[in-house]
């Protein structure tokens, strides 16, 4: 290809290598080494090169080209030389600039190696706009993945976001383009514009690896140096890597935070993340709960999405402030001794054009059979997960929110719609895989890389799985064929409890099994029990709500599920507003109903689950032998006419044992024997029926003796009042 043919290719916007041409390239002239400038610098009447030497004279620049190629000469024993380009425009503006083009691509081979091969794990260093200073020159640094594009620009406000100005550079068969431009700064507005091969028409493209992005409508990207925060949170962070999070006391308190609490005087607007940090996070650690779980916090453009529908895969929402305010609300919380856990959905990604679907005008990030590549309920596209570069992405997606903010774990979204080609879909819906099974076998692949990478690298974090089926080994290691996450939703578990507990407790004796199933498979995997907010939408009901009787009932019932909850095993999670009992179904577009945490029974219900929480954290036998045999034992699961169960939890000491006792009836039970381990004075840790929680304050007057009258193949057993509705918790003195 001539020089002219480039020049077209360049004036066309429709150039992969637009560095061929223009910025600076030596020659010799009279015997010396001297550069030959080309700029490309549309609507402007004149240009001068300024070399950044002390008292070099500006060189005036010819016009080449009428379309606004120019051309001048500096004398000059470097081809790295560093100089401006003045200009000025038809109005008479005068504009000094450095030259993007006097910047050679900077990503290398090992890089580049790195990436083709998904294994560039830290591509988010790399990828995206990051501010640099190259030859003591400070700019922007801008990469971008787009192989099936045949021309891709930065535009922005710095450029009147036009196409022609800042080509980037191709990097060969990698897809990767990339361009250096001087003197932008944080806060600057971009985009790529891309122009497919395929296509005439170019079309603008938000960056997959943008750190902060435009609150919607709006979507643009932000450049933003994330370098700046000053973390206080070591302590945390050496002591995470330490931690066992399978023996330890976990208790999650899932959050939205656009609706845990509003501004009523302010048009109810949302809480910033500063504001968060010092209204939450107090609140969560008064109650007792070692864990945040946020609902997704990456960018998204729909509120009604909940952030399930990204487009931002490494940006914190602007919703409430800019990056460094939510690194500000994590360090804060792991300063109150509190982690912080983020929804993360790796399992599709919506169609809005300024986001990954159609990227560079073809299926990059999904696949283009709708029976692989669309989810027929969600109306999203789907991961291609045989993608080496897709993957990566993702992975580094994870990585990311664990090293830049300081992220102690990922409950990752929607994993069975991931792990099963045939998921919500019909028979003539969907592609067997190579050997005829439903599975998808790349994403299962995904998983157990990304859960390798994720505790290689960040130690003590840990990954959760919504898995509802029953694949094997979700949350055992990878090396014996398991998924690799540290811990699984309890999806199973969850449903009983709520279908069983809704049913009026006369019934409840034929329904026995419900309560008792959970254990046949609770030591399968590494269950966290859930109580999570899809269950409290869509006409489903808030918790309280869906409980039988009258309100006193309601209230009886829905400690006992809690009481009955935090005894089981298996970590614990419940969402926002469960705690005092919210009447309501959540809204997102709303706040919690916090007045009524000044009424009875309400603030009962409140203190029931802070002391709850609290006993869970203080006592190992409700929380260290969460995930075997000996860690639970049953005492009577057998008195169906009377709707009650009791057992023993253990700690690793098996004399250190806690005796639990439910009557899920509102008939109380005097006089009910229950064996025991122990000829001891058994007290009463816990009685969800007390008066301060709301109860009718029946019991056993703080504590009961053991007799040595056998019972229950025990050699011992106690005598105690079970309160109607009630759960009860007996340790051995």
């Amino acid at each position: 290809m001539n020089e002219f043919d480039d020049m077209q290719l360049l004036l066309a916007a429709e150039h992969w290598n637009p560095h061929a041409i223009l910025g600076p390239h030596p020659i010799a002239t009279a015997g010396k080494q001297s550069l030959r400038i080309r700029a490309f610098l549309p609507g402007i009447t004149e240009a001068h090169l300024i070399s950044d030497k002390p008292k070099a004279k500006p060189v005036r620049m010819k016009q080449i080209h009428d379309d606004g190629i120019y051309e001048g000469t500096l004398r000059s024993t470097s081809s790295t030389s560093s100089y401006r380009i003045r200009t000025t425009d038809q109005s008479g503006t005068v504009t000094e600039r450095h030259d993007p083009y006097a910047f050679l691509p900077m990503v290398t081979d090992h890089d580049l190696h790195l990436f083709t091969e998904g294994k560039l794990f830290q591509a988010y260093e790399t990828l995206g706009a990051h501010v640099r200073t190259i030859q003591g020159i400070t700019g922007v640094h801008f990469v971008v993945w787009a192989p099936n594009a045949s021309r891709v620009s930065v535009v922005g406000e710095f450029n009147l976001w036009d196409g022609r100005c800042h080509q980037m550079s191709g990097r060969g068969g990698t897809g990767l383009w990339e361009l250096f431009i001087p003197d932008l700064s944080p806060g600057t507005l971009y985009k790529y514009e891309i122009r497919a091969r395929n296509q005439q028409a170019p079309f603008l493209k938000a960056d997959p690896y943008a750190f902060s992005a435009e609150l919607r409508p709006r979507t643009a990207s932000i450049v933003h140096d994330l370098s700046t925060y000053q973390w206080l949170d070591q302590n945390w962070m050496e002591h995470r890597t330490q931690s066992n999070p399978l023996t330890s006391p976990m208790s999650i308190y899932e959050v939205h935070l656009g609706s845990w609490m509003r501004v009523p005087g302010e048009g109810g607007r949302w809480l910033t993340y500063r504001e968060l940090a010092d209204k939450l996070i107090p609140y969560v650690q008064h109650m007792g709960y070692t864990y945040i779980e946020l609902m997704p916090v990456t960018e998204h453009p729909f509120d009604g999405s909940w952030g399930y529908q990204a487009t931002g895969y490494f940006a914190a929402t602007s919703r409430f402030g800019p990056p460094e305010d939510f690194m500000a609300f994590i360090d804060a919380s792991h300063r109150a001794g509190i982690g912080v856990i983020m929804d993360w959905a790796p399992a599709h990604f919506p169609d809005d054009p300024h986001g990954l679907a159609w990227f560079d005008g073809t299926h990059l990030y999904d696949h283009e059979d709708p029976r692989l590549g669309y989810h027929p309920d969600w109306k999203s596209r789907i991961f291609n997960y045989g993608r080496v570069e897709v993957r990566n992405f993702l992975q580094n997606s994870a990585l990311f929110w664990l090293d830049k903010y300081h992220i102690d774990g990922l409950r990752v979204d929607a994993v069975a719609s991931m792990l099963y080609r045939d998921y919500a879909r019909k028979a003539d819906e969907w592609v067997p895989n190579q050997f005829g099974g439903n599975e998808n076998l790349e994403a299962v692949e995904f998983l157990k890389e990304l859960n390798v990478q994720v505790h290689k690298t960040h130690p003590g974090a840990i990954t959760i799985a919504e898995e509802s089926t029953a694949w094997p080994g979700v949350s055992k290691p990878t090396y014996t064929g398991g998924l690799g996450f540290t811990f699984k939703w309890n999806m199973g578990w969850m449903h009983d409890m709520l279908d069983y507990f809704q049913k009026d407790p006369v019934h409840r004796k034929y329904h026995q099994n419900q309560i008792t199933f959970g254990l046949l498979y609770a030591f399968n995997e590494n269950f966290v029990l859930v109580l999570s907010h899809d269950e409290v939408v869509h006409g489903k009901k808030s918790l309280l709500d869906k409980m039988p009787g009258d309100q006193w009932q309601r209230f009886a019932n829905l400690r006992a599920l809690y009481g009955y909850m935090y005894s089981h095993p298996g970590k614990k999670m419940l969402f926002m507003g469960g705690e005092f009992g919210q009447w309501w179904e959540w809204n997102h577009d709303d706040s919690l109903q916090w007045h009524l945490c000044e009424q009875e029974p309400h603030v009962g219900l409140q203190r029931f689950v802070h002391d709850l929480n609290w006993l869970y954290r203080n006592e190992p036998a409700l929380h260290e032998v969460d995930y075997d045999w000996t860690g639970f034992q049953w005492i009577d699961i057998n008195d169906t006419e009377h709707s009650t169960i009791s057992f023993l939890r253990k700690a690793k000491e098996q004399d250190n044992q806690i005796v639990c006792a439910c009557n899920f009836t509102p008939i109380p039970r005097q006089d009910y024997r229950i064996g025991v381990p122990f000829l001891s004075r058994y007290r009463e840790l816990l009685n969800s029926d007390a008066q301060i929680y709301g109860g009718s304050n029946m019991g056993n007057g703080g504590g009961v003796q053991a007799e040595p009258i056998p019972a229950h193949g025990f050699p011992h057993s106690i005598t105690v009042t079970l309160p109607p509705l009630s759960v009860l918790y007996f340790k051995a003195e």
